[in-house]
């Protein structure tokens, strides 16, 4: 769900759904830890979190997804991205791909994108960043 004047995956979303994907949506479990990512669909219950943050309540499955929305604050094109500090999303992303293979696709603005995002070990590069202009590809680069 978007937070703040993210770009809104909502729309997507959609679409995913009516073409029979199933939904998840992240929940911050606590400082320092994974997001779990609880199933939803489109009129399923949600409740707030922190930051108002809308998310399925306690007691929803959780899910290992084949493809990840990933929000961000800046993106590069090597694929790293700047989140909001906390290290959700890499973690997320760490863990999933540590027992599948899974896509990672960053959703922006054209106007987040910088020259370099630095990075370190724990950073997880995206697969891909989609923009209202374009769908950037990172699969063929180099890790770095």
């Amino acid at each position: 769900m978007p937070i703040g004047s993210e770009i809104n995956p909502i729309p997507l979303m959609k679409r995913l759904a009516d073409g029979g994907a199933k939904l998840a949506l992240p929940v911050v479990i606590g400082r320092g830890k994974p997001l779990a990512l609880r199933a939803w669909a489109f009129g399923d219950k949600l409740i707030e979190q922190q930051w108002n943050i809308k998310i399925p309540p306690p007691g929803v499955p959780e899910l290992d997804p084949d493809v990840m929305l990933v929000p961000l604050a800046a993106f590069d094109r090597r694929g790293h991205r700047i989140g909001y500090g906390a290290g959700y999303y890499d973690m997320t992303i760490a863990g999933v791909r540590a027992r599948k293979s899974v896509v990672a696709i960053g959703l922006a603005f054209a106007l987040q994108e910088v020259e370099l995002i630095p990075n370190s070990a724990q950073d997880e590069r995206l697969d891909f960043v989609m923009t209202e202009r374009e769908t950037i590809d990172f699969r063929g680069l180099p890790r770095a």
